[in-house]
């Protein structure tokens, strides 16, 4: 009798450790998966119907498999992101070296799933499914590595915030591609305004007068790489696509929240939606033909177009309150940025002490600049020596950094050149940062939590816009 209960326990054992051991042994492996090694990181890319997809790979990385898995449906957005791959790989200086498996059946989803030879999905594309893809893909205990925006309806957002539920239990990392906080001008900004000396605390604001202020405009037709780059058509269908709302103002949401509270984990109870609203952008058929080289419309975006005019929803503005802090965020397509021109920013914090503002307006050159202005009721001398002195011990982190004045109260900073590397090479340095995470098992703590409050924001904009 006693060996037979000995057997049973030995049995018991061996039972727990296949069924509930072996599953936290599995999250437990999935947190541990990576150490930094060579090629231990192998990338799936889920139908890359962005450039943006491409744009991860523009640099090489150790920690990476070169060959990269493709599942995709077969068509010009496949072709284009091969392309891009491939001029990568031919490019006179820093060639890449990527490998391509390409599967491209109807069921290119289920298939990458069923077949997972990779550790981490890359998707940046067709956003009609991608909340759906992101869940699907954690539930299967895939890391997924996604572009903006991860959901464009507040009808979907509580299955995002199941795809970050899962993604902890599964022991993956859902990550978002927030290129913006690589842009000089605004770490710098945020530098300054960490240090109370020279920005005080920031203000309440109002809603007329924001504390803080991020606005973009941006163009459909434009160039990558050198070449004019063609839109899908359904880039232009906010069903597919996203209105604007919930699409580029994802990144000045993230930057409000970044910069307004660098570190902080926020909850959606800190978010209050004060206003919102949406507007069109107008492209004539030629417009529309210069941008996808299509000839017509298709039937999906024929509910959008009015007497031969396409009317996108690519533009709208939130003015919201994050913790009792005035924000707004908006953003403006256009469709064609002027010769010499591109994409620009506009950014304002209001501090106690300081106003600290980016423009990128003609008189810069259609260059970020960032100015510092004092307040009127501070001792400019003061403010002076606080201001030199911050700058001087942040060139210790950023070389060359210096103060220029302009005026007897306004001053800008002299930003080398070799931070200023551009937007498209901000993907390589938000993926080195995502390896990083990667390596060593978890992301700051404040990360999901603002990842989840970031779309509750634009989602929630959007469903104020609506009304």
């Amino acid at each position: 009798m006693r060996r037979i209960s000995f057997f049973m326990l030995v049995f018991t054992v061996l039972l727990w450790a296949c069924t509930g051991g072996g599953q936290k042994s599995e999250t437990q492996e999935s947190k541990t998966m990576f150490t930094g090694a060579k090629g231990e990181v192998k990338l799936m890319t889920l139908d890359p119907g962005h450039f943006h997809a491409a744009l991860v790979q523009k640099t090489m990385f150790d920690q990476v498999d070169p060959v990269v898995h493709i599942y995709a449906p077969e068509g010009p957005e496949l072709q284009a992101h091969l392309n891009l791959i491939e001029s990568f790989n031919n490019r006179a200086d820093n060639p890449t070296s990527w490998k391509t498996e390409i599967y491209t059946g109807p069921d290119f989803f289920e298939k990458m799933l069923a077949e997972k030879p990779g550790n981490v999905m890359v998707t940046a594309g067709n956003n009609a499914k991608k909340t759906e893809y992101i869940l699907e893909t954690v539930e299967a205990g895939i890391n997924v590595l996604a572009d903006k925006p991860m959901v464009i309806t507040p009808e979907e957002f509580p299955m995002l915030e199941q795809a970050f539920k899962v993604a902890e239990e599964k022991g993956v990392m859902l990550y978002d591609i927030m290129t913006e906080r690589y842009e000089i001008t605004t770490m710098i900004q945020r530098e300054l305004s960490m240090i109370p000396e020279v920005f005080g605390t920031l203000q309440v604001g109002t809603e007329e007068e924001p504390a803080i202020t991020k606005e973009s405009v941006h163009h459909f037709f434009k160039y990558v790489s050198g070449n004019p780059l063609v839109r899908p058509a359904w880039f232009f269908d906010v069903e597919q696509q996203g209105e604007g709302i919930v699409d580029v103002t994802t990144h000045l949401v993230d930057l409000i929240q970044w910069e307004a509270f660098p570190e902080v984990t926020l909850k959606k109870e800190d978010v209050e939606i004060v206003s919102a609203t949406r507007w069109t952008t107008d492209l004539t058929p030629e417009m529309f033909k210069k941008s996808t080289q299509l000839d017509e419309y298709p039937d999906y975006l024929q509910k959008d177009v009015e007497d031969g005019t396409l009317k996108v929803y690519s533009n709208g503005e939130i003015n919201y309150k994050l913790k009792g802090i005035h924000a707004k965020a908006s953003v403006i397509w256009n469709f064609e940025a002027p010769e010499g021109t591109g994409d620009t920013h506009y950014s304002i914090m209001r501090g106690t002490k300081c106003n600290l503002t980016i423009k990128q307006g003609e008189e810069e050159g259609y260059k970020p600049q960032l100015y510092i202005q004092p307040l009127p009721d501070v001792d400019l001398k003061e403010f002076a020596g606080y201001l030199y002195n911050a700058v001087q011990d942040l060139s210790s982190k950023y070389p060359g950094l210096e103060l220029k004045k302009l005026d007897e109260n306004l001053w800008m900073t002299n930003i080398p050149e070799k931070f200023k590397v551009g937007h498209e090479a901000h993907f390589g340095q938000v993926a080195e940062k995502y390896l990083g995470f990667l390596a060593q098992g978890k992301m700051p703590e404040w990360e999901v939590p603002n990842m989840i409050v970031k779309y509750y924001t634009t989602t929630e904009g959007l469903k104020a816009a609506m009304k």
